[in-house]
């Protein structure tokens, strides 16, 4: 597998790949992240762009209970345990980071309801950090492609982390999600529209995706 050709590829049909999410800080990232979980990007900035015109700091948010804030989340899905830990997340940034959002791993993912996947995501869009978050399109599609093959999305990060060099990670993050998303779709892949065909593993028959990882895929956090 050519890694270099991919990347290049990638980057090309994908010019503009970037995050979906609208935010204005770090701390709204943080928010809008966790409730994507379970949720398409275009429900959540329905829902922050009301949302952050009320609440938009750590501060306020540590001060809402989970009867105040479910209102605005509520149609994100799995609201009870979103208002619970944005609430919590928001308290320990308040008590421990004097209100700003940490940029290293071991304390993003110390805050309440902040996964590996979600850390990874804050560091990379609004720190500028090279990280590797897996979700759902860059689980599926980097192992369709071949530059992957495990079969957790934690194996996964390691394959990506150890084929790419850091300065690479955020830009193929990003258009392995739009690749997913728009080219590469659970489905029915575009495989006519891409610029992989004949060099991902899919498109060539060689793609030995199995139930077990597939069933990995349906599951992670989110659906975009």
């Amino acid at each position: 597998m050519n890694y270099a050709e991919v990347y290049l590829k990638l980057k090309e049909m994908h010019p503009n790949a970037g995050c979906e999410l609208n935010y204005s800080t770090p701390f709204e990232l943080l928010v809008a992240v966790i409730l994507s979980a379970q949720c398409t990007d275009k429900r959540v900035n329905i829902v922050t762009d009301k949302l952050f015109k009320v609440y938009n700091t750590p501060e306020q948010f540590a001060r809402l209970t989970v009867e105040e804030l479910k209102p605005y989340i509520f149609s994100t899905g799995f609201y009870n345990n979103k208002a619970k830990n944005i609430i919590a997340a928001s308290r320990e940034i308040v008590e421990k980071y004097s209100g700003e959002v940490p940029r290293e791993m071991d304390k993003l993912v110390a805050l309440a309801g902040v996964g590996r996947k979600t850390a990874s995501v804050v560091m990379t869009v609004a720190y500028d950090e090279p990280a590797m978050p897996v979700d759902t399109h860059v689980f599926r599609v980097s192992r369709r492609i071949g530059i992957a093959s495990g079969n957790t999305v934690e194996k996964v990060e390691r394959e990506l982390c150890k084929a790419y060099p850091a300065e690479q990670w955020n830009t193929l993050h990003h258009t392995l999600i739009f690749h997913g998303r728009y080219v590469c779709k659970a489905l029915k892949p575009a495989c006519g529209e891409c610029k992989l065909k004949g060099i991902c593993l899919y498109s060539t028959g060689k793609d030995k995706e199995t139930e077990e990882a597939k069933d990995v895929s349906r599951r992670c956090d989110d659906i975009h």
